[in-house]
Order: C-alpha cells, then sequence, then structure tokens
C-alpha cells in the first residue's frame, strides 16, 4: 500500500481512538456530578467537552512517553511500521468498544498499551518493546495511582464531613449542616478533572501519530508532536467527551457506591490532584482508576455507606484483562496485516464490520442521557433536610 495513503488511514484510525477514549472517559469527569444531580447530564458532557478540549493544548509530557517510551523507534532501535501502529490501533479499538458496550469503565490507555505491544512483539519481536519504560511509566502508575487516589479521597471525605458537623445544642445529639456547597464546588472539581483528562488522555493519540510519522521518515526520532496534530486530537477527544458515554457513567456514577455532595466534592478533587501531577511528569495514567479508587476511597470515608464490592470486581477484572485482552487483538491484526496490502485491507473492514455491532448491540439497550441516572431521585437523595427533621442525625 502506498505510504501517504498508509499514513491516512492510520492517522484517520487514531483519531477515531481518540473520539472512543472521548466517550468512555466522560465518566471520570461527570459521573459523580451527574448522579448527585449538582449538574443535568447534557450540559455535563458539554462543559466536559469543552475543557477537554483546552486541557489537550496544556502539555505534551505524555505525548513524548508514548512516541519513544513504549516502542523502540527506528535506529539504534527497532523501526516499527504504520502498518503494525494500525495493527495495534484495531485491538485498543476494539477493546474499547467492547468494554464501552458492557458498561466497564476500563483504561482506554492500556488498551492502546496493549495493541501496540501486541502488534510489535509479533510484527517484529519482543525486542521492539521498551520494557523498561512500561515499568516505570505505566505498570507502576496503575498501581499506585488508584490507591493514593483513594486515600487522598478517603481523608478529604472524612474531613469534610467533620468540619460540617455540628450537635444539637440541647440534646448534644451530632446533626449535620446543610451541605449544598459541595454540589456548587462539585462543579468546579469535576472540571478540573476534564481539564486534567485532556492534558493526559488527549496526548496519548497525540504520541501514536507522532510514532507513525517517526515511523515513516516524515519526523525526527525523540521530537514531540506537531501542531496540527495537538489541534486533532483534541477536537477529537472534545467530540468523544460530548458524544457521552452514558453507559459508562451509571456504572461509575451510582453502580460503586451512593454518591453524596461531600463525597463527589471530595473524590473529584483528589483525581484532579493525581491526574495533573501525572501528567506533568509524564506518566501515561488511567484516568479511569483513578476516578474509580477515588470513588471507592469517598464511600469509605462516609460512616453508614456501602460499596458494592461486586461491581467494583468486575471492573478490577476489566483493568487486568485489558491490556492482554487489546495485546492478542493486536497481535491476530498484525499476522493479518503482514500479509501485505489485501491484509490492511481485510483488518480494516472486520474491524469495521465489529464496531457497527456493536454500536447496534447498544440500540437494543439504549443508555442516554434520559435515563442514565434518576436525576431526580438523586437530588432527593442529596437533598438536605428541613429543620423539623433536623434532630433525625445521620450524613447526607
Amino acid at each position: 500500500m502506498d505510504i501517504t495513503a498508509m499514513i491516512a488511514l492510520v492517522v484517520a484510525l487514531a483519531l477515531f481512538f481518540d473520539f472512543t477514549n472521548g466517550f468512555h472517559d466522560t465518566a471520570n469527569a461527570m459521573a459523580t456530578p451527574i448522579a448527585t444531580g449538582a449538574i443535568k447530564p447534557r450540559a455535563a458532557v458539554a462543559l466536559a467537552s469543552g475543557l477537554n478540549l483546552v486541557g489537550a493544548f496544556l502539555s505534551t509530557e505524555v505525548a513524548k512517553t508514548i512516541s519513544s517510551g513504549i516502542i523502540r523507534e527506528g535506529s539504534p532501535g527497532v523501526h516499527i511500521t504504520p502498518e503494525l501502529i494500525f495493527a495495534g490501533l484495531i485491538g485498543a479499538v476494539v477493546w474499547n468498544m467492547f468494554t464501552w458496550l458492557r458498561g466497564l469503565p476500563s483504561s482506554s490507555s492500556h488498551a492502546l498499551f496493549g495493541g501496540l505491544i501486541g502488534a510489535a512483539v509479533v510484527g517484529i519481536g519482543v525486542s521492539s518493546v521498551n520494557f523498561s519504560g512500561i515499568v516505570s511509566k505505566v505498570i507502576l502508575p496503575a498501581v499506585a495511582a488508584p490507591i493514593i487516589a483513594g486515600l487522598s479521597a478517603w481523608v478529604c471525605t472524612r474531613i469534610a464531613y467533620a468540619v460540617t458537623a455540628r450537635r444539637d445544642p440541647e440534646t448534644g445529639q451530632k446533626l449535620h449542616q446543610g451541605r449544598a456547597g459541595f454540589r456548587i464546588g462539585q462543579i468546579f472539581t469535576s472540571s478540573l478533572v476534564a481539564l486534567s483528562h485532556g492534558t493526559n488522555d488527549a496526548q496519548k493519540t497525540m504520541g501514536i501519530i507522532t510514532l507513525l510519522l517517526i515511523s515513516a521518515g516524515a519526523q525526527t526520532p525523540g521530537s514531540g508532536p506537531q501542531w496540527w496534530v495537538i489541534a486533532a486530537c483534541a477536537a477529537a477527544i472534545g467530540l468523544g467527551t460530548y458524544a457521552g458515554g452514558w453507559r459508562i457513567i451509571r456504572t461509575v456514577g451510582t453502580g460503586l457506591t451512593e454518591v453524596r455532595p461531600a463525597q463527589g466534592f471530595s473524590s473529584e478533587a483528589s483525581t484532579a490532584a493525581a491526574i495533573l501531577a501525572s501528567s506533568h511528569l509524564g506518566f501515561a495514567l488511567s484516568t479511569t482508576q483513578v476516578t474509580s479508587g477515588s470513588v471507592i476511597g469517598s464511600g469509605l470515608g462516609r460512616r453508614g455507606t456501602s460499596i458494592r464490592w461486586g461491581t467494583a470486581g468486575r471492573i478490577a477484572l476489566g483493568w487486568v484483562l485489558t491490556l492482554p485482552a487489546a495485546a492478542v487483538v493486536g497481535g491476530l491484526a498484525a499476522i493479518v496485516v503482514g500479509l501485505g496490502p489485501g491484509g490492511v485491507v481485510a483488518v480494516a473492514l472486520v474491524g469495521a464490520a465489529a464496531i457497527l455491532w456493536m454500536f447496534l448491540l447498544n440500540r437494543r439497550e439504549r443508555v442516554g442521557h434520559h435515563n442514565v441516572v434518576e436525576v431526580e431521585e438523586a437530588s432527593e437523595a442529596v437533598s438536605f433536610p428541613a429543620r423539623s427533621r433536623a434532630g433525625k442525625g445521620g450524613q447526607p
């Protein structure tokens, strides 16, 4: 296949992956404020979309990690080809679509890494993978970040409830006071998460396109993304975020624990801090894992709440399977594209058919802004008792 046509095909697929990353990860920023009724679903995804787009322009450290830290690029390393990058992207996109269909907040980042690693190992060999870079920039952050974010959210939630608690002057019974301010605060913290998501996740596609251009000899090894790459990836993830990943928003917002405003505020603040720090350090973090860890930590921080450990277990299983599953799909695609131009066309057609099939399955039981969460019920859950009911105590 002509190199120009191959580059165009891979760029198009990379931007489609960026689009799926956007709607796959909308829940990271907006699941909890939607669940508490702090912001309407449509307004939430529109806000997240704009801030994802802005965030994509703020840093390129993660893009450099992807383009030069995972797969060795050119002399004196191993030269990966555009065809293998195409195969890796197929693995990432197919797994992203499958987990979206199942409502699982899996890691788009790890799907991308898995697809690339599988394609590179099959097409070139194990020596093509920079395992030290994967351990330091991917594996260690994947283990540490959700734990740190969860502990931070637990501490913040405990503090939030402690500083807003009061006692009845007559009976001495511990009561709660109005915490409506936390719902307002959630708009700002969730906006910060959306902004930080753009600084981390949009860059992963920038890194892939940069790696593609390097592999095709159109860019110098070790250089960062070009301006048009940054703009295109920012637009793609922004549009994807606006599409809304309603199934995953429902899982994160109501499937893990019953979220109240103080919890949502705490989890979002912890998530944003972890992602921004990782983006600054060039860690290709899974924002999905950080968000889930923060939500669980905030749930544990509020007395009387319960964690749905069955759902948490399903999510954890998705985390474990993501990288190897995407690697298997990417490896199989690499075998086929190795047959020549006909193999590339065959992989493209099979991949498109799989994506279309999953979209059609989604329409059988469609989840949208109208039924993602019973917002009115959520609003009642976070409403604050009238003065006459204040003596009942408890935490909202």
